[in-house]
């Protein structure tokens, strides 16, 4: 079990790292979507794909797979299978933060903003105290997130987020820009 932990820790550094340099594009770069779909079916013939689905068909617990997994299709663009791979995570890891974190982006790239923000906020909730400080980002934009997605339902809500969000991340410009929307 101690093994698990330590690969899942890796791992999780792993995707903080390519999930980082996956937000600042996600977040700064438009796109053309016609030219950068990839179907599902194009996913699924993606070698490294196969692979790991081959391996987790052997042991369908294997949350180091399954990760890997989830990564793989995000990084084919293929939403639905990476959200419902990081869901399977998530029930066999209800504590793992970083699922939680996944899905949400996932989420938020299928353009499903309802199921973006509950990921969001079950991520929010999920971080352990002790976790905080390495999860900063993540925590700011997660927050960021929810802050803007209750602007117009639950503007005191959402200047409490904000106000957290700003408080992980005091650089981001986009959640100062909505700070001062809402406080205004």
């Amino acid at each position: 079990m101690k093994m698990t932990k330590i690969n899942i820790k890796n791992l999780f550094v792993g995707l903080i790292l390519v999930g980082s340099a996956g937000f600042a594009n996600a977040q700064t770069t438009q796109t053309d979507s016609a030219n950068t779909t990839v179907t599902t079916a194009q996913a699924g013939s993606n070698s490294t794909i196969d692979g790991l689905k081959k391996q987790i068909e052997a042991n369908p617990k294997d949350t180091e797979a399954l990760a890997k997994l989830a990564a793989a299709y995000q990084d084919a663009s293929d939403w639905t299978n990476a959200i419902d791979t990081w869901k399977k995570i998530s029930a066999l890891l209800p504590d793992w933060a970083p699922s939680y974190y996944s899905q949400a982006y996932a989420y938020q790239s299928a353009k499903d903003d309802a199921n973006a923000k509950l990921s969001y906020e079950k991520y929010i909730a999920t971080v352990k105290p002790e976790e905080v400080e390495q999860n900063k980002k993540n925590l700011a934009y997660a927050y960021f997130y929810v802050a803007f997605a209750e602007q117009q339902s639950d503007p005191a809500k959402a200047k409490e987020h904000i106000a957290k969000s700003i408080q992980y991340d005091p650089t981001n410009q986009d959640a100062v820009k909505l700070s001062k929307t809402l406080n205004s």
